[in-house]
């Protein structure tokens, strides 16, 4: 039995009692020799044997118990990975140090993501398991921008490739052209008798001076690579090509050991120094194309990351100061010019203008902010100069989670991925072995020579490279949810992406999601000889006193028209009936059509108005003038922009829509029946929605909710995949799956299209990597392909993924763009009620 210890830092303990709690929750853990907790330090030393029991075990011991166990995530830069197995063999390696509790390693972006027990192991060690195993961390600890400098390793890393790729071309295309020369002529003895000094021996030792260089400085990456996996137990694809090449190069070394020592007879003069130099001159020039294709991948968080200005002009007794972006504090007075971009997240204190959110939600056109309006960092003010007060500074700004966000996103690995993960596990392996049966095979059974059945065999290890299904996935995850970035749907991970693609049935919020969640003058309708005018202006006047949200809403349309309002001399509120008001001298009264008619009015001459706006889902509200009826205003949550187009996009990609409220009946159907919605559950309470969300996954289908507000939270997260509406709470969010930046429902839309687009690339990518294995492997095996072309093919593959999974970034996707013409029936409703 072997003895482990390590210290947990535990979270949450309180007291002596909690020291003991966790003590007891430990050592009932099978294999748990002793625990020791220091409630000063508030760590716990734990012995035992990790044969019967883990990390995991242990941490949720003492969760369990009620505690919790302080963890951290660091994200490495990695560099020298160049297939799917080398994503393994570096996720083995970060298993290794102690405390290290969970390890995501995506080929793609070339970084690993890391969960660790902080004070177990540190950052160093993280770094020297990945340089054992034979790769590199790029060092961005102690660097102002680490972004910046990750750029330039990248940069430098192409540049690198870019060089020898010449020094291959160099040298590759004249021993090319020399040595196919020669092969040639050896069957046509007229050409032998014509050019006979091309087919003296000396030739043979220029050719292997041109090709060494092209061996050991082009290839010298796939050696050294190929011996580090080995030397860790693993084969990659760097194995294949250096067995390959070697296998070329070192045939030719034996041919010219031949002439010199006299027994050519027996190896022949035909050198293959070309074979081995195009090869590695071609798979390079695909790891350049590669690379140059896989930055471009990640264009959208560059561009993310470029929206932050370095700078911000701050205003301080009255006079402005210029400061770095890093300096300014929540509580700033930040001056935004014309033109300029918006520092961090703000509230404006001062003027008005135009911005640009174009970049961080994907709506193009440019939203008006005045004094109270929030501006987001990163936007562009267009028109005014504004002053407003910053809010959130730093990591906590908006613009900066959502960069997080989506490399996180990017960084996560799809369900889909798994069936590529598992074929790479074992693909080198199982090349090797077919490469040793195709040339014991042209052998012994062929009964070819030497050389032919090792050309056969260097084609099997150079054709078949498991880069091609190690990028089919990740590639297209990284564009996609770039993409999404860029019209302002932020996915959480790539199994939410992926899932987004197979939902059968969308659930809509009504308030807040479908209709603007603020009641809103839809209508005035005035009688007995008044107004419009008049009406909106003596209602907004009395209702001045008023903290009624149907009355702030006649204030605030009255002001929209730019109304000269006049304050209540008198004022006086009957809750829930209405208000009375002395206005310039007048008596008016505002209230519902019962209380109205309860004062004696007759209301004869605006009942057909007022039915009809009942009808619609309209609160209908009265005005009354020095006792005459002058008009009734209608008064709605009224629909989104865009919701009705939405709604008709979403069923146009063959998805059921329905709608959830708390409302009642009548005021649900008419607001279906406005946006095309043909199944409403109504009144349903806040806590029950989570149950409605389950009727419907228990009818067999996969569910999505869009919702924005906290009683939303938990049908978000019983959802299949939960959409918040950025708009709403931060808890909406958090319990969902997709984030919509701006409050437009068609964001559901341009969301479920790209999760399609997304899906259909990988499966493409993954095809074609499965396809061109499948059918290339065999076709090399039989001969029928020469060594060159399978470079050649192998360098095409990978290149070919990639530049498929950029396809999407040029791929239109609006909200509209599904849309067909759907017939709205009778609204099917179904009351839930408490």
């Amino acid at each position: 039995m072997t003895i482990q210890q390590i210290d947990l830092p535990v979270v949450g303990m309180t007291c002596s009692a909690c020291v003991r709690n966790v003590e007891r929750a430990l050592n009932k853990a099978d294999g748990v020799t002793e625990t020791t907790v220091n409630f000063a330090t508030e760590r716990a030393s734990v012995h035992y044997d990790p044969a019967l029991v883990n990390l995991d075990v242990l941490i949720s011991r003492v969760q369990n118990a009620g505690y919790d166990v302080a963890t951290a995530k660091l994200e490495l830069p990695i560099t020298g990975m160049t297939c799917a197995t080398c994503e393994r063999n570096v996720s083995r390696a970060l298993k290794k140090p102690d405390g290290v509790l969970d390890v995501s390693v995506n080929l793609a972006t070339e970084r690993a993501v890391v969960t660790y027990l902080p004070g177990v192991t540190t950052r160093r060690d993280l770094i020297e398991a990945v340089e054992r195993a034979g790769y590199g961390v790029i060092d961005t600890s102690n660097i102002e921008a680490p972004e910046d400098a990750e750029q330039a390793a990248r940069e430098a890393e192409i540049q690198h490739q870019k060089r020898l790729v010449i020094i291959g071309t160099i040298f590759s295309v004249p021993l090319v052209l020399l040595g196919m020369t020669r092969h040639f002529m050896h069957s046509v003895p007229f050409l032998m008798e014509t050019f006979p000094w091309l087919m003296q021996d000396y030739w043979l030792f220029i050719f292997a001076a041109m090709a060494t260089p092209v061996q050991f400085i082009v290839g010298k990456q796939y050696l050294v690579g190929a011996y580090k996996s080995l030397r860790n137990g693993t084969a990659n694809m760097d194995v294949l090509v250096a067995m390959g090449t070697l296998a070329a190069y070192g045939y030719g070394l034996i041919v010219l050991a031949g002439i010199v020592f006299g027994f050519s007879d027996a190896v022949g003069k035909d050198d293959y120094f070309e074979t081995a130099a195009v090869i590695l001159t071609l798979i390079t020039l695909g790891k350049l194309l590669e690379a140059r294709a896989k930055g471009r991948t990640s264009e959208a968080i560059k561009k993310l990351m470029g929206l932050t200005p370095k700078t911000a002009t701050v205003l301080r007794d009255g006079e402005e100061y210029e400061i770095a972006i890093d300096r300014l504090q929540i509580g700033d007075a930040v001056v935004v010019r014309p033109g300029e971009r918006v520092p961090v997240d703000a509230v404006v204190i001062e003027g008005r203008s135009a911005i640009d959110e174009s970049m961080l939600t994907g709506e193009s056109m440019p939203v008006n902010k005045s004094v109270g309006s929030e501006v987001i960092g990163g936007t562009i003010n267009k028109q005014g100069r504004l002053v407003a007060e910053a809010t959130r500074v730093g990591a906590e700004t908006a613009l900066a989670q959502i960069i997080r966000l989506v490399q996180d996103a990017q960084g996560s690995k799809a369900p889909i991925q798994r069936i590529a993960d598992q074929v790479s596990g074992v693909f080198v392996p199982v090349v090797i072995g077919l490469a040793l049966l195709t040339f014991v095979g042209w052998l012994v059974v062929g009964q070819v020579s030497f050389t032919a059945a090792m050309l056969n065999t260097i084609a099997v290890l150079v054709i078949a490279c498991p880069c091609a299904l190690g990028l089919a996935t990740p590639t297209a995850v990284m564009v996609g949810t770039g993409r999404g970035a860029e019209m302002g749907v932020l996915f959480k991970n790539s199994e939410a992406l992926e899932n987004a693609h197979r939902l059968k049935v969308i659930t809509l919020d009504k308030t807040g999601t479908i209709t603007r969640g603020e009641p809103t003058v839809t209508d005035v309708v005035p009688g007995n000889g008044f107004d419009e005018t008049q009406v909106l202006t003596l209602a907004a006047s009395a209702e001045r006193g008023s903290e009624h949200p149907l009355g702030e809403a006649i204030v605030r349309a009255a002001k929209d028209r730019q109304l000269k309002l006049f304050n209540p001399e008198q004022f006086e509120a009957e809750s829930g009936r209405g208000i009375r008001a002395s206005i310039d001298g007048q008596q008016v009264v505002v209230g519902s059509p019962r209380y109205i008619r309860e004062s004696g009015i007759n209301t004869e001459i605006l009942d057909t108005a007022i039915t009809s706006l009942q009808t619609k889902a309209r609160t209908a509200v009265l005005i009354v003038i020095d006792d005459i009826l002058a008009g009734v205003i209608g008064i709605a949550d009224t629909v989104k922009e865009g919701s009705k187009e939405a709604i008709a996009g979403l069923k146009g990609l063959g998805l059921e829509v329905v709608m959830i409220t708390g409302d009642n009946q009548q005021t649900a159907d008419a607001i279906a029946r406005e946006v095309g919605i043909d199944r409403v559950f109504a009144e349903v309470l806040p806590g029950d929605k989570v149950a409605v969300v389950k009727q419907l996954q228990a009818e067999g289908k996969r569910v999505g909710m869009v919702g924005d507000g906290v009683n939303d939270a938990p049908a978000l997260a019983q959802a299949d995949v939960g959409i918040a509406i950025g708009t709403g709470t931060d808890i909406a969010m958090e319990a969902s799956d997709v984030t919509l930046i701006s409050g437009d429902l068609r964001g559901v839309v341009r969301a479920i299209q790209l999760s399609q687009m997304t899906l259909r690339t990988i499966y493409q990518n993954l095809f074609w990597a499965f396809v061109y294995n499948i059918v290339l492997i065999p076709v090399a095996m039989m001969g029928w392909l020469i060594p060159m072309f399978a470079a050649g093919a192998m360098a095409f593959s990978s290149v070919f993924v990639v530049s498929n999974s950029l396809r999407l970034r040029g791929r239109k996707i609006k909200a509209d763009q599904a849309m067909v013409v759907t017939p709205v029936g009778e609204v099917s409703s179904v009351a839930v009620s408490a």
